[in-house]
């Protein structure tokens, strides 16, 4: 069995050959990676729903049809993405065609999370593959079925010089984060980023970390209640709440909490039933160490729904909080899991206090239809991306950045952003010979007010 080392080893000698760089190898892999998933389907529904009972339907909506509509992009696209984009030359430059190549990094780590194991490996893989690299990914042990299988797939499609999958435990990803690395792709906890972080800074390694936070979700009292509940109820829930990009809490206007609760609590009824355990569409927490974390933030607070517990088969009920205090342990930390705390606001000043409260968060959404209100909450905090008057769904739209700021992360992919991710953009000017302006070269006598005005008017 290969070793840590000498899989990178190879994969260094690999590149080194130019192999990945090329457009048709590129492609070929890409339409066979493509092929290798499709034929997997019903497989990997299976895993995810061994993971975390996850339905068919959820699976396909925010795992393997991402997927898939990822590799569409890229193979449509890729012979475009490559070309060296021509920019606008400089007077100061004259005669000149300048441009920007697209080179790849080289060696590239991506760590896996759990939460989304097979969208949140696979993406950064193909878009670190569509930009020319050779790829080690590490994804997630605590999804052993669906890990499997991403393993499986990889070592189907690639040579293990070009793309490996390693499985394993924390010990794993440490021997991986001590190893040299030309750009490390991160998913997963605040705590943890910051070891990657550390690491890499270690030897200059380039990072992206997309980390997460306490994503709040303001509601003012002009919003459509019955719909706002609808849309809250779908985003906080899905995949059992654990999701980066989840309604961490609300913050609602005073005068309409009772009634968003009323409606909040009809909402999970009609859709997960009245005991959500039986649900078919109703996830499990993703093992008892996170159950019994998410049991210990329901202690000492005033749950108005829910907060049924079950460690032995993982499950925590769609549960409201009523008014935590900021320094409760439910309020301390991102949540991870199917509990939503309800704060009140009466004015502004008390948005921000609470907002400003916690670490920049990696979404944030408002539900009103008052415009001025909106664009207050917009220019006023910084977040990583947000919706207004829904949640999750700026993550579907490859055209948008999707990464954090501060404490919720740094960098950005999605669609061809994340093509640019694992691109490094290499500056070339391309100099004419058939003529050399004089201006630069010595002796310097009365060229100086010359070249201020270039300067000035022509750069």
């Amino acid at each position: 069995m290969n070793t840590v080392q000498n899989i990178i080893s190879d994969q260094k000698i690999y590149f080194n050959t130019q192999k990945t760089k090329d457009l048709s190898s590129r492609l070929m892999h890409l339409k066979a990676l493509k092929s290798e998933i499709i034929s997997k389907e019903q497989a990997i529904y299976d895993a995810l729903k061994l993971d975390f009972k996850k339905s068919e339907f959820e699976s396909f909506i925010s795992e393997f049809g991402i997927v898939i509509s990822q590799l569409n992009l890229v193979i449509k696209n890729l012979t475009n993405w490559v070309k060296p984009e021509s920019v606008k030359s400089s007077i100061l430059t004259f005669p000149s065609r300048d441009y920007i190549y697209k080179d790849p990094y080289g060696s590239i780590l991506i760590i896996a999370p759990w939460n989304y194991p097979f969208l949140l490996a696979l993406e950064p893989l193909i878009m670190a593959v569509a930009a020319g690299n050779t790829v080690v990914l590490k994804p997630s042990e605590l999804t052993k079925n669906t890990s499997q299988l991403i393993t499986d797939i990889v070592e189907k499609v690639f040579p293990k010089e070009y793309v490996a999958s390693i499985q394993g435990g924390v010990e794993t990803s440490t021997e991986l984060l001590q190893q040299k690395w030309d750009y490390i792709f991160f998913t997963g906890s605040v705590s943890v980023g910051k070891i990657v972080a550390q690491a890499a800074a270690k030897n200059l390694t380039p990072v992206t970390l997309e980390l997460g936070g306490k994503s709040p979700c303001i509601i003012d009292d002009s919003a459509d209640l019955k719909l706002t509940a609808r849309r809250i109820v779908w985003g906080k829930f899905l995949n059992g709440g654990q999701t980066c990009i989840a309604p961490d809490y609300l913050i609602i206007k005073f005068n309409i909490k009772t009634v968003f609760i009323e409606a909040l609590k009809a909402e999970i009824t009609s859709v997960y039933g009245e005991n959500p355990m039986n649900s078919p569409d109703f996830p499990r927490i993703i093992n008892t160490k996170n159950t019994i974390r998410l049991a210990n933030m329901l202690k000492n607070v005033n749950v108005v729904f829910g907060g049924e517990v079950d460690e032995e088969t993982c499950y925590v009920s769609p549960t409201l909080i009523d008014e935590p205090a900021l320094d409760s342990e439910v309020m301390s930390e991102e949540i991870f899991g199917p509990i939503l705390p309800i704060l009140t606001y009466n004015s502004d000043e008390d948005i921000e206090r609470i907002i400003n409260h916690y670490d920049k968060p990696l979404s944030l959404y408002v539900f009103s239809n008052e415009k001025c209100f909106v664009e207050a909450i917009l220019n006023k905090f910084s977040f990583g991306g947000g919706v207004i008057n829904d949640v999750l769904i700026h993550f579907g739209n490859h055209r948008l950045p999707f990464g954090g700021v501060g404490n919720s992360g740094m960098g950005a992919y999605h669609g061809k952003l994340g093509f640019d991710t694992f691109s490094h953009k290499k500056a070339i000017i391309k100099r004419g010979n058939w003529i050399d302006p004089p201006i630069r070269y010595a002796p310097y006598k009365e060229k100086l007010g010359l070249l201020k005005k270039m300067f000035k008017y022509f750069s």
